[in-house]
């Protein structure tokens, strides 16, 4: 106990500074959650990469990662100097080292369920051609949940949904399925192998810009408050000057980055602070006792 206190005080306070005799700034190696399958997102992120391994004059690699929870080892370990985490999975790699830092989240087209900016929010979804009009009516039904270190997809319904229910997400259904990535919980609820799920608003904005679903497909129950969007953070193995020429190449050559952020149902990056993400820490606490 007393350790995960000192653990927590330091997440408060923020990044530390970093020596700089360990950094690296020889190559780049990337890791992204997998919010839908790893070979599609090296095809999204080939753009960014192409981008960064010309100006920065080095290689730059997408590292495949299978769990959320591979990316934040990753990111704390010094396996690779970026990651894209989810809200939670940045703070659980920040609660294991400080000097992890968010530099940029992604500002997103407005979308069906999405407004325009970083924020989105996660939803407690269903058909829409089924009698399900209101939470009561999924009581005791199957739901779909992510990863269990998914903001939107587990994090979130575990510790806010439970208000709105009245009860613990365990006792409100009958039976909980993790599927791995919200594409794969969006698939489940459409083929009918689960009658609710919980996503982020993003991925099912994605569905209806790809033809998978129409805007009337599903029936939103339930939202969030809004969330900062998944940040992109540093190593704290990378080194500083190296950290500078990579926030100059993200946040301020947008025309060049204009295929990632078609891929990405975005319009640009802007920078992005530990304090964004702060406000969800009481939630991580409680999942971390």
């Amino acid at each position: 106990m007393l350790r995960f206190i000192m653990l927590l005080i330091a997440v408060l306070a923020g990044p530390i500074a970093q020596a700089d005799t360990t950094c690296r700034d020889t190559d780049l190696r990337i890791a992204v959650i997998p919010k839908k399958s790893m070979d599609a997102l090296i095809k999204d992120y080939a753009p960014l990469l192409r981008h960064l391994s010309k100006h920065l004059d080095m290689p730059v690699e997408i590292i495949r990662a299978g769990s959320y929870d591979a990316v934040a080892d990753a990111v704390v370990s010094g396996g690779v100097d970026i990651a894209w985490l989810g809200p939670a999975g940045y703070l659980t790699a920040h609660l294991r080292d400080p000097g992890v830092e968010p530099f940029a989240n992604l500002v997103l087209e407005k979308g069906a369920y999405t407004p325009a900016g970083n924020h989105y929010q996660a939803l407690l979804v269903v058909r829409a051609d089924t009698g399900a009009k209101t939470l009561k009516d999924l009581a005791g039904q199957r739901v779909a949940l992510n990863d269990p270190l998914s903001t939107s997809g587990s994090i979130l319904p575990n510790r806010a949904f439970p208000d709105a229910a009245g009860m613990p997400l365990s006792e409100f259904f009958e039976s909980q399925v993790y599927t791995g990535s919200h594409d794969r919980s969006l698939d489940a609820l459409l083929n009918k192998r689960v009658d609710a799920a919980f996503v982020a608003s993003v991925r099912a904005d994605d569905y209806i810009k790809h033809g998978k679903m129409s805007p009337d497909t599903l029936r939103v129950l339930w939202r969030s408050a809004p969330i900062y969007y998944d940040p992109f953070v540093f190593s704290p193995m990378v080194c500083p000057a190296l950290k500078g020429k990579i926030r100059h190449l993200m946040l301020n050559e947008p025309t060049a980055l204009s295929g990632f952020f078609k891929s990405q149902q975005a319009t640009g990056l802007m920078p992005a602070s530990h304090s964004d993400y702060a406000p969800l820490i009481p939630l991580m606490g409680e999942t971390t006792k």
